[in-house]
């Protein structure tokens, strides 16, 4: 009789382990369950999703949604200015609204995303919650520098410019986003000298100085975070991980994620930039294929989800 119980056991607990490994939640679990929506924004190159299919923030809106969150994709051009993106994401948040009768959402923005959420927090800062930057560009990228700096003029850069027109159409078009295109005004947003221009018109939450990580936490009743993370190879599967390997010698030694420096990602509550995770890892690219040892940004993601239910947001 003990011999079968401990079978029963030993059965229940492998069946509750793989539950777990598969990503099982209770059906009423309320971890991301946020006071108001959240709001995804991509970054450069990024969209909602390709063809209705393959989304760029892969994965993580359903984890999110299954563990209570009201989660939506918006869509701002591939590539433009930090201001131009902004004035479309502000469009599609007064339709959240609208639609969802909530009177603010939290903006959480990827990359470039970071600047087109603070635009919208620093226009319109009676819609937003909070707004959290995730691998952000908020000092500017030296791989922004190095690249945008053969884009201003000549030969060479009108054909840069042509081939990034054309790469982010495409992208654009695949989406079903018919957006503006500008090559050239993304690199300069994304530049070191475009991003403090960018900072002296909308300073909520940045620092004082670069790598001082005290930026304010609240202003104009927004909160403001920060995460991201400071790896490059993660997994050695993901051809993509080569190539942020490569691109992070740019930054001469200085910690970065392969695009973007640490120092770079900070803004208002800096929460973590983990070490065995990549710039494309924090939106679980490629198609899933993140770190194999390092954490798992769903988990990451659901975590800052419950950060902001539990601030009230």
């Amino acid at each position: 009789m003990k011999i079968k119980t401990d079978k029963r056991l030993w059965s229940l607990g492998l069946v509750l382990a793989l539950l777990v490994v598969l990503g099982w939640q209770p059906a009423h679990a309320s971890a991301a369950e946020t006071k108001h929506p959240l709001v995804l924004v991509h970054g450069l190159a990024g969209f909602d999703s390709l063809a209705g299919v393959y989304q760029y923030f892969y994965g993580i809106p359903r984890r999110l949604e299954r563990e209570g969150a009201e989660v939506f994709l918006v869509q701002v051009s591939a590539a433009n200015s930090s201001e131009w993106r902004g004035e479309q994401l502000l469009e599609q948040v007064e339709d959240i609204l609208s639609i969802t009768g909530a009177e603010k959402v939290n903006l959480i923005g990827h990359s470039h995303g970071s600047m087109t959420a603070r635009y919208v927090a620093g226009v319109r800062p009676d819609l937003v919650a909070s707004v959290t930057s995730v691998g952000g560009v908020n000092w500017g990228s030296r791989v922004a520098d190095a690249v945008g700096g053969g884009t201003n003029g000549g030969f060479t850069g009108a054909v840069i410019n042509a081939m990034g027109d054309a790469l982010f159409g495409l992208i654009d078009l695949l989406s079903f986003g018919f957006n503006s295109i500008d090559t050239r005004a993304a690199l300069a947003s994304l530049s070191t000298e475009g991003s403090l221009a960018f900072n002296r018109n909308f300073p909520a939450g940045v620092s004082s100085e670069y790598c001082a990580d005290n930026g304010e936490h609240v202003v104009d009743g927004v909160r403001y975070y920060s995460w991201g993370s400071r790896g490059h190879l993660t997994n050695g599967f993901d051809p993509s991980d080569y190539l942020l390997l490569a691109m992070g010698a740019a930054f001469r030694g200085e910690q970065n994620d392969g695009l973007v420096s640490v120092c770079s990602q900070q803004l208002g509550q800096s929460v973590g930039f983990f070490r065995r995770m990549n710039h494309l890892d924090q939106v679980n690219q490629i198609a899933g294929f993140t770190p194999l040892l390092g954490t798992n940004p769903n988990t990451v993601w659901r975590n800052h989800a419950n950060r902001l239910k539990n601030d009230g947001l």
